[in-house]
């Protein structure tokens, strides 16, 4: 089938959330993009951050690795991480886009030449170029500055801000956004994932004038210092607070993780997710729901089962027996 007609799905987020969503979806029959946030400044990336004054590559390496079809040893050299010397704790593929980027002066350059190497199915954009920083408003009156400091705090987050402020976006995002079939919010911390992206001038505004079918899908576990407490609606107004409704559906996953993997959460104060859909069909919004846990000691979503719903979304069509994404899946792994 000829790429142009395929359908274009634009995914909004950050971390190991959109990472699992793209796993998934590449083995579909679609056209992908993944818009990233750029805020965070906590690991390697925000080393590299301070030291060269580039963007921060760790969530565009995540999701170029999670696209790429080149051969798994590959992959895994750009997935290595340095465990001695001045270079621990770095990420090869986060030193390679800094080189690349130092070498060009061009991020984007370099998140393209990772793409040709990896043979990246889709396109990973930055939702803008510029260096921003994220803080946090308490609901104590306190201001947190950071991205990687705001969940440390563990305090009540009532605002989230950038500075600068209104930051322009990424001209090509804004209109992969606006040319899209599906628009996929999430999953992905919230605070520090999601709604960074949404804050980026122009992106919220691009989803909110875009023709799409448009879908958020909601956390499967609350997280410590960011949602402690929360349930899908709750998730699903903050998002709201921040950059006005955006999406007709919601995505809640209904599944129960096994008692021993609930219990080592809870232990780290995390809790699986309400899903109070009742509230959110009385505020107009459509439920998406269904066991989308992936097995073994994680409590994550199941990327193919996530793809799964996403294309049955996108093709309008919610119900998740249709044989017709299983032949496509066959056929793509053909």
């Amino acid at each position: 089938m000829n790429e142009a007609r395929l359908p274009k799905i634009v995914t909004i987020g950050g971390g190991t959330g959109l990472a699992t969503v793209l796993r998934g979806l590449k083995l579909f029959p679609c056209q992908i993009v993944a818009v990233v946030t750029v805020a965070d400044d906590g690991g390697s990336s925000g080393r590299l951050r301070k030291d060269m004054g580039i963007l921060p590559p760790g969530d565009i390496r995540n999701c170029l690795l999670a696209l790429a079809e080149a051969e798994p040893d590959m992959t895994s050299l750009f997935n290595h991480r340095f465990t001695r010397g001045e270079l621990k704790g770095h990420n090869f593929g986060n030193l390679f886009l800094a080189a690349v980027t130092e070498m060009t002066g061009d991020f984007q350059a370099a998140v393209r030449a990772m793409s040709r190497i990896l043979a990246v199915k889709g396109k990973v954009l930055p939702a803008t170029l510029s260096d921003v920083t994220l803080y946090a408003e308490m609901e104590d009156g306190s201001v947190v500055w950071g991205e990687n400091a705001i969940p440390a705090a563990r305090g009540k987050i009532k605002k989230l801000r950038l500075k600068p402020e209104n930051p322009p976006p990424l001209d090509e995002a804004v209109c992969e956004i606006e040319t899209a079939d599906g628009i996929v919010i999430g999953p992905g911390s919230l605070f520090t994932s999601i709604i960074p992206n949404l804050l980026v001038q122009g992106i919220s505004q691009a989803v909110r004038r875009s023709q799409a079918r448009k879908i958020y899908i909601c956390n499967v576990m609350t997280q410590p210092g960011e949602t402690d407490g929360y349930t899908a609606y709750d998730h699903v107004r903050a998002i709201e607070n921040h950059a006005g409704r955006l999406f007709s559906h919601v995505l809640v996953n209904t599944g129960i993780a096994p008692d021993e993997v609930l219990e080592k959460y809870a232990a780290e104060g995390r809790r699986q997710v309400t899903p109070d859909t009742d509230m959110l069909e009385s505020r107009g919004y459509i439920s998406i729901t269904g066991d989308y846990l992936a097995k073994g000691d994680l409590a994550r979503h199941d990327s193919i089962r996530l793809a799964r719903a996403i294309i049955h979304f996108v093709n309008g069509n919610t119900s998740q027996d249709s044989k017709d994404v299983e032949t496509v899946l066959k056929k793509s792994l053909a």
